[in-house]
């Protein structure tokens, strides 16, 4: 059953379509239906704007956009109205970061894989996808206390259709 709070609002600065830098900013609320629903929104964005990047990378992207918000719902929901998810290209960069309220800072971007658990490798899988492409990733606090937790990779300059 779908959550009637798993809609996207979306604020923006941003120059022209087709351009090829901008920001932009989502909000979903911290349920289940709001993972494939912020996917959604953000693969439409990015191929509105012809954000000059490949369908590998935009793969990528999104399964790290997945990871961050599912996350955020699994651990930060109950602290965390609404998360925040902003996306942002130019100068031949591409980041994804997600917001939420909770204080925890996540030490798994970098540490290295318990090979005993079989659970929580989702921002190890971040990690990994980002260095591949060669990018970083990171986790900011923020004024309020919680967290923003980023990946941002090299752009391959091929639009994305």
């Amino acid at each position: 059953m779908m959550d009637s709070r798993a809609s996207a609002s979306t604020h923006h600065t941003a120059p022209a379509p087709g351009a090829e830098e901008g920001a932009w900013r989502f909000t979903v609320a911290p349920v289940d239906a709001s993972v494939p629903q912020i996917r959604r929104a953000v693969r439409e964005l990015l191929r509105e704007r012809g954000a000059p990047i490949s369908e590998n990378l935009l793969h990528g992207l999104l399964l790290i956009l997945s990871e961050l918000v599912t996350n955020g719902v699994r651990h930060a929901a109950l602290l965390t109205p609404e998360i925040g998810v902003e996306i942002a290209f130019g100068g031949g960069w591409v980041r994804v970061s997600v917001e939420d309220r909770h204080p925890y800072r996540p030490t798994a971007l970098y540490a290295e894989p318990d090979r005993e658990r079989t659970g929580g490798r989702g921002l190890l899988l971040v990690r990994e996808i980002s260095g591949e492409a060669g990018g970083t990733c990171g986790v900011d606090p923020t004024p309020i206390g919680g967290k923003v937790i980023w990946a941002a990779m090299p752009m391959d300059l091929v639009p994305v259709r």
